[in-house]
């Protein structure tokens, strides 16, 4: 049987043999199973305080307790876990006084078969249960804000100074399954949420006591007491007598009902051991995405497999090997984006479909989830196991004439990952594409040419905002491009062709244009504009724009130019020299996309950039995965022993706002600051440039 994790069993007895025959009984029978052994009561205190206990047995002929006393005792910390009981003889009288007491059932101690039935019996309504809340998990966006909308006057409220908790109400006292004030009041916050909830929380508090947690923002922790559930989480400053105090406040979840049957046909659809979509199902979702392009960005396949399966299998058995499987996909799942969908495709390959700004980031997405899968250890029965994979990524592109095309080219690049050795990550560069690709960019170039001469690129606004101070008016801008039909075309359908045709460099000083007129038309104090790779490498870019600053008699500290690390990175020597050009001007200077290779802190002595942009999946790990926070820290520390201002990129929600403030971080920008907005949308703009004259000051 595979769950997601092998079952957790607390066996009272004071027999140690009685662990060893339910420990073997178990396993004969399939499942996978960890046996604690309580000998008295005061132990089962201790195991259920530390251990994740799924299930309990009983021996009633051979411990101190009762079944009641049993239940008593472990109500205090989970009242959900059943508890089967055993004793020398059981027959129908018996059997019933047991589940009256509370038992789930009782079984006679030499009756291993039936053993192994109820266990199984408990074990599948435990799965059930979960394959459920994954589905409610994956609910709809007004399911989440009937949840949001349920603030009732019995929610659960404390106050805390400090991170001390000063007071609380009856309602917190049950949400904790406290029985008096006294156990709770007096005791650290944290000592109520689990620990991967932490940082989270410290950051909430410091950040609502210093003013920079708004009213409407919701954390979203653990209980300590309940980790299979989340909750909602508001903060409040107020101002007592003795200190400033936080209000925190527990927002109800509103359980939207559905019908059973529904629910149990959503939980068919997806594989049991990984509870990722079968593969048909998987299809299906993805063909619908692919016809509905992301506002920003692209869509991307990758191919996921375990290097070295079967040897694992050899090593840990079939079952076992399920088992590991299970958890490996539950390590994907975290990292994974809420837009994103993955399936089980076909034996342990799992394939998932990510919406990224480039198909490079998948790539990279795919490294990071390799290095985060070598370095966790896998816990099944009594193995230890250490497990590497390969990924293969490919971009969505017109190249690909039907889904089949899309994902073989995937799956070659996973196979190609796979060949070279394991535990890397590649890109899917399909030799057929060269030929459809010149012919779809030659098609391109003629668009991108109109489009600059008839003036139809638009500029788009992403507010970046200040954690630690919001002094300064600071924006990220973007590029959206008009076709002749009067219809938006997002960066990801033309910006490659433009890189790929040398005509990119011309947009960056379209932009450049238009970030000066914006600021001139606004209050904003600094205006982050990208450069690409040929800029950097074009001699003429500075003089550029120095004549254009000359005529305009404009303030050029409001204007940031950002560069990609790994185009810094790979053009070291052009780069410092344009920032050092760029420095003579007034012109800012910002390394985006910062952090993907964490040795390159020289970079920063070199380019003594401004500003440094936290690449955005590292952002995404930091809420999933607690060993990226130290990466996040050395690179902050880092910075700031350079005077360098740290900004995080495509933060999505408050957990992650809070965590950024409470490591140090500066700034911010993403969706949940802003969705970007666009400006300069009149076809009057004052930006007017033509393909010739930009051409003229190029040389091109």
């Amino acid at each position: 049987m595979n769950g997601r994790q092998s079952i957790s069993i607390a066996v009272l007895t004071e027999d140690q043999d009685d662990v060893a025959l339910i420990n073997s009984t178990l396993r004969d029978g399939g499942q996978a199973a960890h046996c604690h052994w309580i000998s008295h009561p005061h132990d089962l205190d201790d195991t259920l305080a530390k251990k994740n206990v799924e299930l309990l047995i009983l021996n009633c002929d051979n411990y101190p307790d009762t079944i009641p006393a049993v239940i008593k005792q472990k109500d205090r910390f989970n009242p959900e876990i059943p508890i089967i009981a055993l004793s020398a003889a059981a027959d129908e009288n018996a059997i019933q006084q047991a589940m009256k007491d509370g038992a789930c059932d009782l079984v006679s101690i030499g009756h291993r078969t039936r053993l192994q039935s109820v266990v199984a019996r408990e074990l599948r309504a435990l799965r059930m249960e979960r394959a459920l809340y994954s589905t409610l998990q994956s609910a709809t966006e007004y399911k989440r804000q009937l949840k949001d909308q349920m603030a009732t006057s019995t929610s659960a409220i404390a106050l805390a100074q400090e991170g001390v908790i000063t007071d609380v109400n009856d309602t917190w006292l049950h949400q904790f399954q406290a029985h008096s004030r006294d156990e709770v009041v007096g005791l650290p916050l944290m000592d109520c949420f689990d620990a991967n909830s932490h940082a989270a929380l410290k950051g909430a508090l410091v950040a609502t006591i210093a003013g920079k947690w708004k009213r409407d923002e919701k954390l979203i922790a653990r209980p300590k007491a309940d980790t299979d559930h989340e909750v909602h989480l508001e903060f409040l400053r107020i101002d007592m007598d003795d200190g400033p105090s936080v209000q925190v406040r527990i927002k109800p979840l509103l359980k939207v009902a559905e019908e059973p049957t529904k629910l149990v046909h959503d939980a068919l659809k997806r594989d049991p051991t990984t509870l990722f979509f079968h593969r048909t199902q998987f299809l299906e979702r993805v063909t619908k995405r692919l016809r509905r392009k992301p506002e920003s960005g692209t869509h991307a396949l990758v191919y996921i497999r375990p290097d070295n399966f079967s040897q694992l299998v050899k090593n840990v058995g079939i079952l076992n090997s399920e088992e590991v499987l299970a958890q490996f996909a539950e390590e994907i799942r975290k990292r994974l984006h809420p837009r994103d969908v993955a399936g089980r495709f076909e034996g342990t390959a799992i394939m998932a479909l990510l919406e990224r700004g480039s198909a490079h980031d998948a790539q990279v997405w795919g490294k990071q989830l390799i290095d985060h899968v070598s370095s966790h250890t896998f816990e099944v029965a009594d193995h230890s196991v250490n497990l590497n994979c390969s990924v293969g990524a490919c971009g969505m592109s017109e190249v690909f004439s039907s889904l089949e095309e899309f994902v073989a080219a995937t799956r070659d690049a996973g196979l190609a990952a796979r060949e070279a050795g394991g535990g890397t990550s590649i890109l899917s560069e399909s030799a057929d594409e060269d030929t459809k690709q010149r012919e779809f960019d030659a098609i391109w170039v003629k668009h991108l040419k109109a489009a600059l001469m008839d003036d139809r690129f638009r500029l788009a606004q992403l507010p970046i905002a200040g954690l630690r101070s919001d002094s300064y008016q600071m924006f990220d801008v973007l590029v959206r491009m008009i076709d002749a039909q009067g219809s938006s075309v997002l960066p990801s359908e033309f910006i490659p062709a433009a890189t790929r045709t040398n005509m990119m460099k011309h947009i960056d000083r379209w932009m450049f244009k238009a970030a000066i007129d914006f600021c001139e038309t606004s209050d904003a104090d600094r205006v982050f504009v990208r450069l690409s790779r040929q800029s950097i490498l074009d001699k003429t870019t500075v003089p550029w724009m120095k004549k254009e600053l000359r005529q305009l008699e404009f303030e050029s500290s409001r204007i940031i130019v950002q560069i990609p690390e790994r185009d810094a990175a790979k053009h070291i020597k052009q780069t410092k020299s344009l920032v050092d050009q760029m420095r003579k001007l007034g012109v800012g200077f910002a390394i985006e996309h910062y952090g993907i290779d964490q040795k390159r802190f020289h970079m920063l002595d070199m380019l003594k950039p401004d500003y440094v942009k936290i690449d955005g999946e590292i952002i995404h790990a930091l809420m999933q995965d607690k060993s990226v926070h130290s990466v996040v820290e050395r690179i902050v520390s880092a910075a700031h022993e350079r005077d360098i201002k740290t900004i995080a990129e495509r933060v999505e929600n408050a957990n992650a706002m809070a965590v950024l403030f409470q490591l140090g971080l500066d700034f911010m920008q993403g969706h949940y600051v802003h969705e970007p907005e666009v400006v300069l949308s009149d076809t009057d703009s004052v930006v007017e440039t033509t393909l010739e004259e930009l051409a003229a000051v190029s040389g091109s």
